[in-house]
């Protein structure tokens, strides 16, 4: 279809010249032909409330476009939400996107998108297009003013201040225990390796109430220690509060069926979050719902949870791949949402098949330095801080059913992204120093295979910058 175009636009320029040459001197006045970049706008999806839209810019022209911004005004009473492929400054009603590191150049017949969410029945209005119309056109001799587009991916919502994570490291290695028997080897708590910055207890359950949580040492895992007790848990909290170590509460899992989707539940799941972690000594939650969330009140749960625990309280996701494609999915939503007091999103690079990274050009397969980088830009890119953003891997053989690598690879992956080193074929559009660290399920099947991901991955972590 895109040379198709071309022609069309190469006979009606070619026409315009002939008539121009024939009827010009009568004296009679031609129109002008759009010949340059244009951008049209529909509505993707519409649920009264609000919807869900999508900008297509298109080089019309015969030169490369290297750089765009898009602005336009949006009625009051609609509000801006999620957005995703592109940059955004506002000024009152008026928002500006401008292009990634990615989709800034369009040959000529060539078109990129950019979508976002909006609240409000309004729709958008007075756009321009790098200054023009957005229907094509010349630009006006004064534009209207804009906002310069940031220099790193701002949020959704406004400026936060960095959450405060205490004494935890810059750089962190987590790790899963196992509050289960499976064909891992079982560990009391105070077992854990010391490599171990931060200890994420897997998993608090629901119960009848929708959204609050129970949790108690499991009668399997108690029986396979000879002998186990709640008591004996609280005490090796404390005993990993003494080497310096932090625990959090995991909720969800694989088969988790904790359930926030109205004020109720939120307000229940920060009250009885609130209980375990005063009854256990937790220093956080963790969010790892691996069967959907509602990221409006589950936001709403984790304020409120913050509230009552107090500003040292440690936010943690474990998302999977999927769930961090896009920033209008929930989970992505949700961490953009609470990216002021958000600690670190651990995605689970693994189980995931191949999936497309943030150069959208390539699906990268996963179990490789490629998928681990080309993902995590992905986030990194989208408005999440690196200092929240952190690498998910299995702990080797047994850990998963797909992407187990070998610890070198992700530590060449956490090169890649923090020094540009050790990169495969892809390499991110900048480097992030501050990229958090990296997880894995888990501390039992890295026990179980003798340490090699603690021992390899934590001195790593070490020597970023």
């Amino acid at each position: 279809m895109k040379p198709a175009r071309s022609l069309v636009l190469s006979l009606v320029t070619a026409l315009a010249a002939t008539l121009g040459a024939t009827l010009g001197a009568a004296g009679v006045a031609l129109p002008a032909f759009a010949a340059g970049p244009t951008a049209s706008f529909v509505k993707t999806a519409d649920w009264g409330s609000g919807w869900e839209g999508k900008y297509t810019i298109t080089n019309g022209g015969s030169s490369t476009i290297n750089g765009w911004s898009l602005a336009f005004d949006l009625p009051s009473g609609t509000t801006l939400g999620s957005y995703w492929d592109a940059l955004l400054t506002s000024a009152g009603q008026r928002h500006t996107f401008t292009n990634r590191s990615w989709n800034g150049t369009i040959a000529p017949g060539a078109s990129v998108s950019f979508g976002f969410l909006a609240s409000g029945s309004g729709s958008p209005g007075g756009c321009q297009l790098n200054g023009a119309a957005c229907g094509g056109g010349t630009p006006p001799t004064t534009p209207p003013p804009t906002t310069p587009p940031p220099t790193t991916p701002p949020p959704t919502t406004p400026p936060p201040t960095d959450p405060p994570t205490g004494d935890l490291p810059k750089h962190l290695l987590t790790g899963y225990w196992h509050n289960f028997d499976n064909p891992a080897v079982e560990l009391r708590l105070r077992d854990v390796p010391n490599e171990y910055d931060l200890v994420a207890v897997a998993f608090a359950e629901a119960t009848a109430t929708p959204g609050a949580l129970t949790f108690g040492i499991d009668p399997g895992l108690a029986t396979a220690l000879g002998g186990y007790t709640d008591a004996d848990f609280t005490a090796d909290v404390r005993t990993l509060h003494s080497r310096g170590k932090r625990v959090i509460l995991s909720v969800g899992g694989e088969t988790g069926r904790v359930t926030v989707n109205n004020a109720a539940s939120a307000t229940a799941f920060a009250d009885t979050a609130a209980a375990l972690i005063a009854r256990y000594g937790f220093d956080g939650i963790d969010i790892d719902l691996e069967n959907g969330l509602n990221p409006t009140y589950m936001a709403q749960a984790l304020r409120a949870l913050r509230a009552k625990v107090g500003s040292s309280l440690i936010i943690a996701m474990a998302p999977q791949t999927i769930d961090m494609q896009n920033p209008a999915g929930g989970y992505f939503k949700l961490a953009l949402d609470i990216k002021d007091i958000l600690t670190v999103v651990n995605t689970q690079f693994y189980n995931s098949g191949a999936m497309l990274g943030c150069d959208q050009n390539a699906a990268y397969g996963q179990g490789t330095v490629n998928f681990i980088v080309a993902l995590a830009c992905i986030q990194l890119e989208a408005g999440l801080r690196p200092d929240q953003v952190g690498l998910g891997l299995p702990a080797g053989p047994g850990a998963a059913g797909g992407g187990i690598v070998a610890p070198s690879v992700v530590n060449a992956a956490l090169d890649c992204l923090a020094r540009g080193t050790n990169c495969g074929s892809f390499r991110p559009p900048r480097t992030y120093p501050g990229i958090r660290g990296a997880m894995t399920w888990s501390v039992n099947w890295d026990v179980s295979n003798g340490n090699g991901f603690a021992n390899a991955v934590g001195p790593h972590l070490d020597t970023l910058p």
